[in-house]
This record gives C-alpha cells, structure tokens and sequence, in this order.
C-alpha cells in the first residue's frame, strides 16, 4: 500500500482527535454502558443499546485515525526547498478569469476542507497546480465547467 501524504499540521490534529477518543471518549461510554446495566434488562434497555453503538463508533474512528496514520507520510511544507513551485503543502494565491482571487492549501485526502481553503492533493485543481510556478496559467474541468486560473504567490508556510 502506498503511503499517504498529510501535512505535520494534519496528522497533529488526527494525533489530537485519538488522545481525545482514548482518553476522554471511550472512558465515558464505558461508564455509560456500567450504567445502563445497572438498571437491569438489557434486552429492552434502550441507553445500554446507545451506549453500546456509541461505543462501535468511536472504537471504529480509534482504528480507522490509527491505520491513517500508520499509513501516512508527514510532510512539513516549511522545511521543503522554496522552489517557487506549487508543491504539496504550498499555499497558491489564483486569479480566475474575472479578476477574483482564491487561496488554496495543497493538504491530504483527509485533511482537504474547501470551505478553509483546504484542498486534496487528489482533487483536479491541485494536480494541475503542482509543478506550476507564479505566472503560469492553468485550465482545470472542474464539475462546474472549465476554470482558468493564473497563479499570484506560491508560498511554504
């Protein structure tokens, strides 16, 4: 399997997400469950069933962040050479056609959220952004259409 890239910034906040699950999470939902079975029949116990998914939830989020980050390969955009290359990790500052300016952070698969400025590596605008340098336009066929998009400033934070 190969490895997935994620920002330092993405695999703390997953490393931050797994203490709070561990720690804080699933204590809780054991003492829930402690709970509800003191209240007797289990079978028509409707909080000892909550309890019980609410713990299927949170075990599966435990296993699924660890493989994620047993998977991944952090990568610290600022100690990357400044190229002026749109590489992993950079945030590119676009122009579209009409003047209006956009900043996007190229971040893992798991770590994309656009309404941040967030976008995955994998996503059409990102692959036809890397390699690219400030000045260069590129087209992408978005879901919407076709953009063009003129890049600004690429900058390693």
């Amino acid at each position: 399997m190969s490895r997935a890239p994620i920002t330092l910034k993405g695999a703390e906040k997953l490393r931050v997400e797994l203490k709070r699950l561990k720690s804080e999470d699933r204590p809780a939902v054991i003492k829930a469950i402690a709970e509800a079975r003191a209240h007797g029949d289990l079978s028509e116990n409707a909080e000892y069933a909550a309890a019980r998914e609410q713990q299927g939830f949170i075990e599966g989020r435990i296993k699924e962040i660890e493989a994620r980050l047993s998977d991944a390969q952090v990568i610290d955009p600022t100690t990357l050479p400044d190229t002026g290359r749109v590489v992993f990790g950079a945030t590119v500052l676009l122009a579209d056609e009409e003047g209006a300016e956009v900043t996007y952070q190229i971040v893992g698969d798991d770590e994309a959220d656009i309404r941040q400025g967030l976008i995955s590596i994998n996503s059409p605008i990102a692959r036809a952004l890397v390699g690219k340098e400030v000045g260069e336009e590129v087209s992408v066929t978005v879901p919407g259409g076709t953009r063009h998009l003129e890049i600004i400033e690429v900058r390693l934070l």
